[in-house]
């Protein structure tokens, strides 16, 4: 919280606004430079805007912006924070939700609800908030892993392999615990074992507004629903009418620069991926071997992010389950390996994130890949 007395922040240059930016500029030009060097059809672009997804982003932004507003982040803090003894004790507690959740409402939605509980926390406590944001974007990876509807990768293979939900789950089993002990012997390792402190003067745990906060909630719920059965733009535009008429304040909050920066991304890593000489490199391979697709399906996660490796590599596969393990696995490393993780950090806005993210994702990655390969084909 701010001090009355302080003195007015600077005014932020355009300079600096385009530095902060820096990740959006890379892909509008990325996107730019696609499109002048291999132009494609509007349809094309349309197919890789991937507008259902934009679509849900932007309800899950208004509803949590909804229950930001409300207080009730803040209340379910100081209720979390009480249960906790010790900053270790906080973190575990934090990832395991955080896995948990990734396993029933998606990867995205779940770091929507725990990023901003976890920055508020710090605000009252001294927890490490960087720290905490960078397991909680390695949980979300971990117990997405588990579910058929965990993660955007798992539900297309679930679906394009027609296995039973309890089937898929089980043979995803194996990975999925192996990157959850991992991240729990880190979370061990990397927090410190200091008691929680509170900041008495930060604590207001009061509801603000009990009706925007059950109007969001509910909204968010709809959201997650509309969803699933995939009329993410219905509920958006609702969404957009409500606030806009009962809670326009809470739309100006919005970071509206997150959805362009997916925009970006959505359509440069769409069209790198359908270049010819990517189709021609894959087509050099032997997906039949389980060395190669693991690795390549790991490698191009670090490239052009996992859902669309997984689009690039889906008809390449033999095994589905085998190419689930593999993307999943590859969302670890590079940011770029998951859009989980720029999710995390961009609604973590602390410095260094991005730098940090990568000094324990790299060697998280270094770790786990070759431990989830032994023990998948050891208990094939």
């Amino acid at each position: 919280m701010s001090d009355a007395n302080a003195s007015p922040a600077a005014p932020v240059s355009w300079a600096q606004k385009l530095q902060a930016e820096w990740l959006l500029l890379l892909f509008v030009a990325l996107t730019a430079a696609l499109a002048l060097l291999d132009p494609q059809p509007l349809a094309k672009y349309r197919h890789w805007l991937q507008l259902p997804t934009l679509a849900g982003l932007t309800g899950l932004l208004i509803a949590i912006q909804g229950i930001r507003d409300s207080g009730l982040i803040q209340h379910a803090a100081v209720a979390v924070v009480a249960r906790a003894h010790s900053l270790r004790s906080l973190g575990l507690l934090l990832i395991t939700a955080t896995a948990l959740l990734a396993m029933v409402l998606t990867n995205d939605v779940s770091l929507f609800l725990i990023v901003p509980l976890t920055l508020t926390i710090g605000g009252i406590s001294n927890l490490p908030v960087l720290r905490m944001v960078v397991l909680e974007a390695l949980a979300v990876n971990a117990g997405s892993t588990l579910s058929p509807i965990g993660n955007p990768q798992n539900l297309l293979l679930w679906q394009h392999s027609q296995l039973p939900f309890l089937h898929f789950t089980l043979a995803m089993l194996p990975a999925a615990s192996v990157m959850f002990a991992l991240l729990v012997v880190l979370t061990l390792l990397w927090l410190p074992r200091d008691r929680i402190e509170l900041a008495p003067d930060r604590i207001d745990g009061q509801v603000s507004s009990r009706r925007l906060g059950a109007c969001s909630m509910a909204a968010l719920a709809a959201m997650v629903v509309l969803m699933e059965y995939h009329h993410a733009p219905l509920g958006a535009a609702l969404l957009l009418m409500i606030f806009a008429l009962l809670a326009r304040s809470s739309l100006v909050r919005i970071d509206w620069l997150l959805l362009l920066t997916f925009a970006a991304i959505f359509l440069g890593l769409g069209h790198a991926a359908e270049l010819q000489p990517v189709r021609h490199a894959l087509d050099r391979l032997d997906f039949n071997q389980p060395l190669t697709l693991y690795a390549g399906g790991i490698l191009a996660s670090q490239l052009i992010s996992n859902v669309p490796s997984t689009v690039l590599l889906l008809d390449r596969a033999p095994d589905a389950i085998a190419l689930a393990v593999a993307v999943n696995v590859g969302g670890f490393g590079l940011a770029i390996g998951s859009l989980a993780n720029l999710i995390a950090l961009r609604l973590a806005k602390q410095p260094q994130g991005l730098r940090l993210f990568h000094f324990v994702s790299i060697p998280f990655l270094l770790v786990c890949a070759p431990l989830v390969y032994l023990v998948c084909r050891w208990l094939d």
